[in-house]
């Protein structure tokens, strides 16, 4: 997988006038370093899992079962306020059973892989030597040089209608358009890359950090409930996931921009979250 070399410099991090957990906006230096071009994709965390014999979180028994959060779209009206309406914990699901039990990633090898886990992510990011962006990496790479613009490519979410990433058209959960062509995942490097060169920061798929989870200027804060996965049974550790996925929409979730960030439980690996990696420069 090609890396893209980042010069580093200083950015205005952060964003005004979206969510709370993004303010405020700070100036914030970041050092040269190497990030993937594109996601991790299934058919590379499959070269790791068949080199290494790993299994992920999901693969392994919590329970009664094995299994992860899927993305069930309702039949019915439901309230934005519950996650819980449109996640279910679908036992069997994992990265190689994407939708289930009886899906597989036939024609799905470019595609991000997803239903990875924290620990996952940081597993297959020491098999390749690499290691997991912090979040002021992450945000820096993803504005490619547009310091200040509210997507990676400028000020309006759609230029001249065009679709530059993979989001959710439509009233979210129950009517999606499908404007941009895909309902669930897109092959990576389906959409225009950013100025550095850099494909799929934006929607597609959330991508893990190695950022702890906090709010900006407050770190002892933790009370931004995530709007992309219900919370766990019981506390557990979250950590900073960044860029949007297929399920943002202009009606919910518009965290499809290089600002945008959530907390997600370390241990909870979903349908639409995967990773990519970085290198020192």
């Amino acid at each position: 997988m090609d890396m893209i070399l980042i010069e580093g410099g200083e950015f205005a991090m952060g964003a005004a006038r979206f969510y709370a957990e993004e303010r405020p906006v700070r100036r914030v230096r970041v050092a040269p370093f190497r990030i993937d071009a594109l996601p991790v994709t299934n058919a590379a965390f499959a070269r790791f899992v068949t080199a290494t014999g790993y299994t992920t979180v999901a693969e392994r028994p919590r329970g009664a079962a094995t299994g992860s959060l899927v993305f069930v779209r309702p039949t019915s009206p439901v309230s934005l306020d519950d996650p819980a309406q449109w996640w279910r914990f679908v036992a069997g699901a994992s990265w190689r059973r994407p939708r289930g039990p009886a899906s597989s990633l036939a024609g799905l090898e470019d595609h991000p892989v997803v239903h990875v886990a924290y620990e996952d992510a940081l597993a297959y990011a020491a098999w390749v030597g690499k290691a997991l962006p912090s979040e002021a990496q992450w945000e820096f790479a993803a504005r490619g040089g547009l310091d200040g613009a509210d997507y990676a490519w400028g000020n309006a979410l759609a230029p001249e209608a065009m679709m530059l990433a993979n989001y959710w058209q439509g009233a979210f959960p129950l009517e999606n358009t499908l404007a941009d062509g895909w309902e669930f995942t897109a092959p990576v490097g389906s959409f225009p890359a950013n100025g550095y060169g850099l494909y799929d920061m934006i929607g597609n798929v959330w991508e893990w950090t190695a950022d702890a989870w906090s709010a900006p200027g407050h770190p002892a804060r933790d009370d931004a409930a995530p709007c992309c996965a219900p919370a766990p049974d019981a506390p557990a550790a979250r950590r900073v996931i960044k860029g949007g996925s297929y399920l943002c929409a202009a009606n919910y979730c518009q965290r499809y921009r290089p600002a945008a960030r959530q907390g997600q439980a370390v241990d909870v690996p979903t349908g639409h979250l995967g990773l990519r990696c970085v290198s020192p420069a």
